[in-house]
């Protein structure tokens, strides 16, 4: 998929931003993103991961907001990762209606659970607060169309492994886009647990 083959809010953003194309490895994963694959993208920092992420999310919800609960869910490391990732959203989704949030450990759990009640399109979540929120019974997964994981290699931690299984468990049909820096062979459990048949690129 080129940047010609996606919503027209986001061609004018792009062009506003004078990105000249994608990155080799967004010209690599977008397309098989936008297919509907579960896809593996490894690329070094500044290869395009975080951008990939925002378009594909943008792109599979159609620039629309639709109902209350998350239809993307974005997995992060930490706060910090959260609200960067988060302001990159904003730019990109400014010309839609896409309601984005974030949820991470340092923020009152309370305020978290009555801002997603109030309804959000893209929920950007470090796992444990996720995972808190979740079997609390906040946060409502029925509607999640896509998973994705930036910068992955945080979550080689066992606990933290088997958190986004337990995830992955709560949401009967969803499409995941796992993003790192460097492969490590510990990220291939992912694909016993709920990345079928991914397609796996690199640069």
């Amino acid at each position: 998929m080129s940047f010609k083959k996606i919503l027209p809010v986001l061609k004018e953003t792009l062009d506003h931003l004078e990105f000249d194309g994608p990155t080799p490895l967004q010209k690599k994963v977008l397309s098989t993103i936008k297919s509907g694959a579960n896809v593996f993208g490894i690329g070094a920092e500044g290869s395009g991961k975080s951008t990939a992420i925002v378009l594909s999310v943008i792109q599979k919800l159609k620039g629309e907001a639709v109902g209350d609960a998350p239809r993307a869910i974005v997995l992060v490391k930490d706060k910090a990762e959260a609200l960067a990732l988060k302001e990159k959203f904003e730019v990109f989704s400014s010309g839609t209606d896409l309601r984005v949030y974030c949820i991470y450990d340092e923020h009152k759990i309370e305020a978290q659970r009555d801002e997603i009640y109030v309804g959000t399109d893209i929920l950007i979540a470090t796992v444990k607060r996720l995972n808190k929120l979740y079997f609390l019974n906040s946060i409502h997964l029925a509607d999640v169309q896509l998973i994705c994981i930036e910068d992955a290699q945080f979550l080689i931690r066992q606990k933290t492994y088997d958190e986004v299984c337990r995830l992955a468990e709560s949401v009967d049909k969803c499409q995941y886009v796992v993003f790192a820096d460097a492969f490590d062979s510990r990220l291939t459990r992912f694909e016993e647990a709920f990345m079928f048949d991914a397609y796996k690129f690199k640069v």
